[in-house]
């Protein structure tokens, strides 16, 4: 059993199932543009590093020429569809209450004003003492330097934070900060590249972690 006494967390793919409402604006933005639509699937393969790399990879080898127009119809349409078809994995809600007496906080790639959206739409927002997104320090995942900043902050040391993650950036910003990786296997990144990393810990999901923490 390990002792944490702050755990820190990554958001799409982790805690919420936003796929389909991230395809559906990639995809609303390019059927304006007059491009042709993308896969969820290859949104699963795209996110992790924010709304603008999305975009940008979304648009591949057109990129120069849309991305200031596509950003823009991305943003606009995703803000007021991005609770469509969005969800918590099932046992989030029970996995907070179970380490209720845990510091929480959130660090995502996702833009603030999405991420506490999402949060207090799902009602998930009271568990996080902090929410990191992606415009909210000069630094972004997988810059260790965001994970300083945070443990900085609660007054935690490395060896008692833990970052659970779906996400190469989410085990590279655990490694860069000293911090113990847990790879979260079951959420939309890829698990092959996220094994390879060599994370301290994997799981299918987040109920299994009650055997490894305390």
């Amino acid at each position: 059993m390990k002792h944490f006494d702050m755990l820190a967390f990554d958001l799409d793919g982790t805690l919420i199932d936003s796929s389909v409402d991230l395809a559906a604006s990639v995809n609303h933005a390019l059927s304006t543009l007059g491009l042709a639509a993308i896969t969820v699937e290859d949104v699963k393969r795209y996110v992790g590093d924010g709304v603008a790399v999305l975009m940008k990879r979304a648009l591949g080898r057109q990129a120069d020429e849309f991305f200031p127009q596509a950003i823009e119809l991305f943003r606009d349409y995703y803000e007021g569809h991005l609770l469509d078809h969005t969800v918590l994995y099932p046992d989030v809600v029970d996995f907070f209450s179970y380490f209720g007496d845990k510091k929480k906080i959130l660090v995502t790639n996702k833009t603030e004003k999405y991420t506490l959206k999402i949060l207090q739409s799902l009602r998930i927002n009271d568990y996080f003492l902090d929410v990191y997104g992606e415009d909210s320090t000069p630094f972004k995942k997988p810059d260790p330097r965001l994970l300083e900043l945070a443990m900085g902050k609660r007054g935690v040391s490395p060896e008692r934070t833990v970052m659970i993650g779906d996400g190469v950036n989410d085990i590279l910003l655990a490694q860069g900060a000293g911090v113990v990786s847990c790879a979260f296997l079951n959420g939309i990144g890829d698990r092959e590249k996220l094994i390879r990393l060599q994370p301290d810990i994997v799981c299918e999901s987040l109920s299994e972690l009650k055997s490894f923490f305390c």
